[in-house]
């Protein structure tokens, strides 16, 4: 039964983890109605580094985009338009990291609740769908477009979905994104290889305040859990980067209103 519920957990990790639909929320609504039944401190710590198999995802599915060493004629050598990118990564990182390191559990103490997720679902939902409604040509239409500018802007919206749960920081970043003038497709590329130190650094935290101190059923549900969000990213990320080519993220907003309403209407009532 533990192994079957870490596989629920990591399906659901892998499909919300990559839409902008916020992971948060569904996690909640998940731990409602499948209970694990462990220690509030290994799910605390479960529930965000599981994103660890969603990221390795992306670094697979991406490699050739985000590895900058070659061999040329039995030389490495590095792409310096890879480095670029890492740079600008790193820097759209920066406010997300500092705030999240400095006040990680004031942030979760304040708002990690039902009605500040439903809220922050419910309010990026109308932001997706009054954005996409004015969306104009874009102006920027490949990642090698992107300034430190733009990056950082692009980082300041990941910023918000640190500090409020539910606010889905792919969401956060796209719909920063698009506010902007990046393109569809370039906006859901760049917010995937954020996910990568940030995933990997917020992973990190949690690990050492858990002290890796697992028990053996612990870390199976943990080892489960991150390999079936990988498996299930694999395909959501391909999906995504398919559907965007040929519609807008409206129907992604809507269902955000949606499934922030249920989580209104059953936590209050």
């Amino acid at each position: 039964m533990f192994i079957l519920k870490a596989i629920i957990f990591g399906i659901v990790e892998g499909i919300t983890e990559w839409l902008p639909i916020s992971s948060t929320g569904h996690m909640i609504l998940l731990n409602e109605f499948i209970k694990l039944d462990v220690s509030k401190e290994f799910y605390n710590m479960f529930e965000v580094v599981i994103q660890l198999g969603a990221i390795i995802a992306v670094v697979i599915l991406f490699w050739n985009k985000i590895w900058p060493l070659y061999k040329d004629n039995g030389k490495i050598k590095a792409d310096k338009s890879i480095i670029s990118l890492w740079g600008k990564i790193i820097v759209a990182c920066l406010p997300a990291a500092v705030v999240g390191v400095l006040f990680d559990e004031v942030f979760e103490r304040l708002f990690y609740n039902p009605v500040c997720v439903a809220i922050a679902l419910i309010v990026f939902g109308i932001l997706f769908i009054v954005i996409e409604n004015k969306n104009r040509k874009a102006k920027i239409n490949s990642l090698a477009e992107i300034t430190y500018n733009t990056a950082l802007l692009i980082g300041l919206f990941q910023l918000i979905a640190a500090v409020f749960p539910g606010t889905s920081r792919s969401g956060a970043t796209i719909v920063g994104a698009l506010l902007i003038g990046v393109s569809r497709t370039v906006a859901a590329e760049f917010t995937f290889f954020l996910a990568i130190p940030v995933m990997f650094g917020a992973s990190l935290l949690k690990l050492f305040k858990f002290s890796f101190n697992f028990t053996g059923l612990e870390l199976t549900i943990l080892l489960v859990g991150m390999f079936v969000a990988f498996v299930t990213s694999m395909f959501v990320i391909k999906f995504l980067m398919n559907y965007i080519k040929k519609h807008n993220f409206k129907v992604f907003g809507y269902y955000r209103i949606i499934l922030g309403i249920i989580v209104l209407l059953y936590f209050l009532v």
